[in-house]
């Protein structure tokens, strides 16, 4: 049914609109009861085997939606309730900002990718926290929710510290994790603070910011990097994450490579610059997942997105290092039912393997 409504319908709407429109109806139709608990039902509980204990956190599934879906925390018990295992919200900001000007989000459906140059449009972080607080503070269940957290555009490079630790103020006490996004392609200067030297001083104060609010709980942080840093600026980053005391890194976020792209030069010319996200991020991202594995050792939690469309990506990339994953365009190109169906197979997977749980399987490939 999705297929045919994304090839007649969604697929001739701008990708923007179209993303609107399609996370409202998620959000009226999984969201307020009693709809909500008939979705939760036809989703189902998740298999026994995918339940997993990460960073302190009981995950029911691997699989999460990836940030830059629901960046104003909007709708995480309704994509819950779609089957995901955790939602990460996000890119927040510690201000309001509208984000580039639009059009700023394109399909490329030959290659199952998105382009996209959104700037981090969100309401802020003070609005994003009410709307956090409110789903804390609501009866029923709760979804394992992630926050990413990014710097405002009108933060000069010296603000940009402060910038981040006002957002970790404002929001740690509400999430489940907490991630410091410096690898977007669409904020002008940001992803310079993948540099260590840069890097080190701003996860030290988030840090210590998060132990200072959330004194009587534990919220673990992670990094997020991108697919397009060298080898040895990755193990940089994870050396740092380790001496830090980090609880992990998300890698990767949208590449500016077009390089493999089967989309018309022209249609990308047409489209001018932004982050690629989708199948193009498949190879790329399981291989920094089998970089990061070797150089951290198994000590750090990775959680692994891009190009992660079917089980058996999900599953190369736990047996590679990672312990969860994340999808977006996945989603997009998928539908609803997509979460539901890769954790079924995936559990498949593992158990034809002789996995009895999810955990066992994390890194099996560099214990071979």
């Amino acid at each position: 049914m999705y297929d045919a409504l994304y090839r007649h319908l969604l697929r001739r709407i701008p990708a923007e609109p179209a993303h609107r429109a399609a996370f409202g109806l998620i959000r009226a139709a999984a969201g307020p009861a009693p709809f909500g608990k008939a979705w939760a039902a036809i989703s189902g509980t998740p298999d026994p085997v995918l339940r997993s204990e990460v960073m302190g956190i009981d995950f029911p599934a691997p699989l999460g939606l990836a940030a830059g879906f629901d960046k104003d925390g909007q709708g995480a018990r309704a994509l819950a309730r779609l089957g995901f295992g955790f939602v990460e919200i996000g890119t927040v900001t510690a201000r309001p900002q509208p984000g580039n000007p639009k059009p700023r989000l394109f399909r490329l459906p030959d290659d199952n990718a998105l382009v996209n140059r959104m700037g981090f449009n969100n309401s802020g972080a003070e609005a994003v926290a009410a709307r956090l607080r409110a789903h804390r503070g609501a009866r029923g269940e709760r979804a394992v929710i992630g926050v990413n957290i990014g710097k405002s555009k009108a933060a000069e490079p010296d603000e940009a510290i402060a910038d981040y630790v006002r957002s970790a103020e404002l929001l740690a006490p509400y999430a489940d994790y907490m991630v410091v996004n410096v690898s977007s392609p669409n904020t002008p200067g940001l992803r310079d603070m993948q540099q260590v030297s840069v890097l080190r001083p701003l996860l030290a104060e988030v840090q210590a910011t998060i132990r200072r609010v959330c004194a009587d709980t534990r919220v673990p942080l992670l990094v997020k990097i991108t697919t397009d840093l060298a080898s040895e600026d990755i193990d940089a980053v994870a050396d740092m994450a380790t001496e830090l005391g980090l609880d992990g890194v998300v890698a990767t976020n949208t590449t500016v490579s077009r390089t493999g792209l089967v989309t018309a030069p022209r249609i990308l010319e047409e489209i001018g610059n932004g982050g690629v996200s989708g199948r193009p991020l498949s190879a790329p991202g399981l291989a920094v997942v089998r970089r990061l594995r070797e150089r951290l050792e198994g000590k750090l939690t990775i959680i692994s997105v891009g190009g992660i469309e079917t089980a058996a990506d999900a599953y190369a990339r736990i047996r590679a290092g990672a312990s969860l994953v994340q999808g977006y365009t996945g989603f997009v190109y998928k539908g609803h039912r997509w979460p539901v169906r890769v954790h079924r197979e995936l559990a498949r997977l593992l158990r034809e393997d002789g996995f009895s749980a999810l955990g066992e399987a994390v890194g099996a490939d560099a214990r071979t």
